[in-house]
């Protein structure tokens, strides 16, 4: 069977291996001058909560059993990645909430595209694609950022093409399509290149006192452990105050970012950068767009797993990008 996967990012060469092991022809097609995604820009940690419980608790409007089914499959889709070369980083996450592997990005990104075989670049998905059609272009990022006023910190071609495609076929979508996983940033002057989005991610909100950028304190009482909270609560520009510097602002510093010494302390100025968008189209276990048939979604084009929350994405793009496969694979 010959399936079209557009994007080449976790999610899509995953699928595509999977279509190859199981005697199908993907054609992949990636919209970009390069295949990784978002994963290649990432420190490509794919996670899950250890306790069921607490992924409900964090992530309480996300659809309970595509939760389930990333909590649980998980594991096998890690052994199954390490199955074709993959070589953890990490054999954990050193996070104790959490559990799961750390890959060299863009090692894992060579090993998929080497697997799933030839990978299209700058290649678009067509409007008049045929199905069976695997939806994998990384939700839209970028066109959440620019309605938002926020920076990108992620694929600059996932601009929610999987989206409207899905959309113009009847697909249904979830809610929290106004949420994002993201990260605080240096704000502009700042020089923030692609290899800078992880070193340069201020994560020390939880000692900070957060201020607007008119300055008025908006110091939350409770920071999440991720941080992602302050990322959605800060927007466009805010400052980031804290008792004396540290690694990260001096990296902040180095690249050009605002930073002044306050009566208050040390202030940074700072943006919310997103990442990969939470809201997309909606999907069953078996990685099906509801409302339109011969379509499939995976990856972050899917919505509904980290609603009011944060989760992995990348666990998300590996076990969605498995079900979809063997979802087509089977008929």
């Amino acid at each position: 069977m010959k399936v079209t996967i557009a994007g080449a990012g976790m999610a899509g060469l995953v699928a595509a291996v999977r279509l190859r092991e199981l005697g199908h022809e993907p054609r992949v097609l990636e919209k970009g001058t390069r295949p990784g995604g978002s994963m290649l820009l990432s420190s490509c940690v794919v996670w899950r909560h250890i306790e069921w419980a607490r992924f409900r608790a964090e992530c309480p409007g996300g659809d309970e059993q595509l939760q389930r089914l990333i909590w649980e499959r998980l594991g096998d889709g890690l052994r199954w990645l390490e199955s074709l070369g993959a070589e953890p980083v990490w054999l954990d996450t050193e996070n104790p909430l959490t559990t799961g592997r750390r890959y060299e990005p863009r090692t894992l990104t060579r090993l998929l595209v080497e697997a799933a075989g030839e990978v299209e670049l700058e290649a678009p998905l067509p409007t008049d694609a045929e199905p069976p059609v695997l939806l994998a272009t990384g939700g839209f990022p970028g066109r959440l950022a620019r309605e938002r006023g926020l920076l990108l910190r992620a694929n600059p071609w996932s601009d929610g093409d999987g989206l409207d495609f899905g959309v113009a076929f009847g697909a249904a979508s979830t809610a929290g399509m106004d949420e994002f996983y993201g990260r605080v940033m240096p704000a502009p002057p700042a020089r923030i290149r692609e290899a800078d989005f992880v070193p340069l991610a201020q994560l020390y909100g939880r000692e900070a006192r957060v201020f607007t950028d008119d300055w008025r304190e908006i110091t939350p009482p409770q920071v999440a452990w991720h941080e992602n909270d302050l990322a959605q609560l800060i927007g466009p520009r805010a400052w980031y105050v804290v008792t004396e510097t540290n690694e990260r602002i001096e990296a902040a510093r180095a690249a050009g970012a605002t930073i002044d010494q306050r009566e208050e302390g040390v202030a940074v100025h700072v943006a919310a950068a997103v990442t990969h968008t939470i809201g997309g189209l909606q999907v069953d276990t078996r990685a099906r767009v509801a409302g339109a048939d011969g379509l499939w979604a995976a990856g972050v084009d899917a919505g509904g797993v980290a609603t009011g929350g944060y989760a992995s994405g990348l666990a998300q793009a590996l076990v969605l990008g498995l079900a979809a496969a063997e979802s087509i694979a089977s008929g």
